[in-house]
């Protein structure tokens, strides 16, 4: 039933509120909505709340090395691995979207040899050093950043001089301790794993000797204090917490360190691995207004990835999309002949296009392509993915589900029907824990795990 709101003629409320309050949604779920696609699919989603969002891996060895908001936690990869490890005896596990490596990291402790594949080049280098430096001698570790020169500066990027990101010398602390950074040879192999951490360590705390903070979005703090010597102090005690975990790894995990995991730069939707793979574990982008390379755009530039905004756009068109994709992308993409779509995509598409024409006003009058696009990406990575997964192997994703313009998009349910049509079997959908919509506060979201199993040959006879 449909929450009226008594709206009195003289309020003054914005059209955005106004929208809210008169919405079919509010005080709505996803739980109400979802039925008729559960129904059609012929399952229902099984209760397990667990904590899977990367705020629980700022404390763990190897994880807390670099924060990555987007990520999801190293105890749900675990529990993913102790629920199979009879099913599997020595898997290999695939990341299709790697991010900072949390899966290829907790696989690497298990012993579990991994690949991941990862778009922005920032967060490849990120992942990459995390599980490929394991062997770096603790010691000459935190000898090299002592002994590094204070008194050679490189230059920030321009587009990151602003007082608005750093404080005038904040901003001559971290020139100083970049110059020193990159002043370090790299001829050998050991000389390139230190100056790796090194580069990682300094990008880890630039965000916290800004004046911005990550909530998850990239967002100006006001009142926000950073000391002059923050860089030197953070950084210290970064390379330290480094070195403290290379010395469990040497110790606990020395079995481990020569385990394979790679990290490559590419996208997934293409990538063709020369791997079959026994687990799949990943969290796709997620269809909401989180600009995945804009959110680093901070340390994408200070560690010369991007020299200026504009290049981090090339990124983002690449990425799977999300709602802030350039318009130019959507305009084509609707234009294209050959496009994945399906009934409830389609019925989507047309709910929301009547919805924004009712409102008038809305942030993307292409949100319909948005959103078909959307899932013909993910389609494209599933159907990759399946082609590399062994018989009886499981795909396995963590996503949320997303209200659009006043209509349910079913992002678990549609993935999963996609997963069907690719020869996969559902295996079980799970609730980890409740969201609720950015638009509409009031209207229950969630965020599920998708099992999927492949018990059928056809994606490998037809694809390779």
């Amino acid at each position: 039933m449909q929450l009226k709101i008594p709206i009195m003629e003289n309020e003054m409320i914005d059209v955005r509120r106004r929208n809210v309050l008169l919405s079919p949604k509010f005080g709505g779920s996803c739980d109400i909505d979802s039925k008729p696609y559960l129904k059609e699919l012929g399952i229902e989603i099984i209760e397990r709340r667990q904590p899977i969002q990367f705020t629980s891996n700022f404390g763990e060895h190897v994880h807390r090395w670099a924060p990555y908001i987007q990520g999801f936690s190293s105890s749900f990869v675990q529990s993913i691995l102790d629920q199979y490890k009879n099913d599997y005896e020595s898997p290999i596990i695939l990341d299709p979207f790697a991010g900072c490596g949390t899966v290829l990291t907790q696989s690497k402790l298990n012993g579990y040899v991994s690949i991941g594949t990862e778009l922005n080049p920032l967060i490849k280098f990120i992942a990459d050093t995390k599980v490929n430096s394991w062997d770096v001698d603790p010691k000459l570790l935190m000898q090299t950043f002592l002994i590094i020169p204070k008194n050679l500066r490189s230059s920030a990027p321009a587009f990151l001089k602003s007082e608005n990101h750093f404080n005038k010398r904040v901003l001559n602390n971290l020139e100083f301790l970049k110059g020193g950074i990159d002043s370090i040879p790299a001829k050998t192999e050991s000389q390139i794993k230190i100056k790796n951490l090194l580069l990682l360590a300094f990008s880890s705390i630039l965000i916290d000797c800004s004046n911005l903070k990550r909530t998850p979005c990239l967002g100006y703090w006001k009142d926000k204090k950073v000391a002059n010597d923050a860089p030197w102090e953070l950084m210290n005690q970064k390379v330290n917490d480094i070195c403290n975990d290379l010395i469990v790894l040497q110790s606990k995990y020395r079995k481990n360190i020569r385990v394979k995991s790679n990290v490559v730069l590419a996208n997934a939707m293409e990538f063709k691995h020369d791997h079959f793979f026994d687990l799949v574990i990943t969290s796709p982008p997620y269809m909401n207004g989180l600009d995945y390379v804009m959110n680093y755009k901070i340390e994408m530039g200070w560690l010369g990835f991007t020299k200026e905004s504009k290049d981090a756009k090339k990124v983002k068109d690449s990425l799977v999309v999300c709602d802030n994709v350039s318009k130019g992308l959507i305009r084509e993409f609707s234009q294209a002949n050959s496009k994945y779509t399906s009934k409830w995509i389609e019925n989507i598409k047309a709910d929301i296009s009547t919805n924004i024409e009712r409102r008038g006003n809305y942030r993307r009058s292409d949100m319909p392509y948005i959103v078909h696009k959307y899932f013909d990406d993910m389609q494209k990575v599933m159907k990759m993915v399946t082609k590399s997964l062994r018989h009886n192997g499981r795909f396995i994703l963590v996503v949320g589900d997303s209200l659009i313009a006043d209509v349910y998009v079913p992002t678990d349910l549609i993935l999963a029907r996609i997963g069907t049509e690719l020869g996969l079997s559902i295996e079980k959908i799970e609730r980890a824990r409740n969201r609720h919509s950015g638009q509409i506060r009031n209207y229950r979201l969630r965020e599920t795990i998708i099992t999927l199993k492949k018990t059928s040959n056809r994606m490998r006879n037809n694809g390779r």
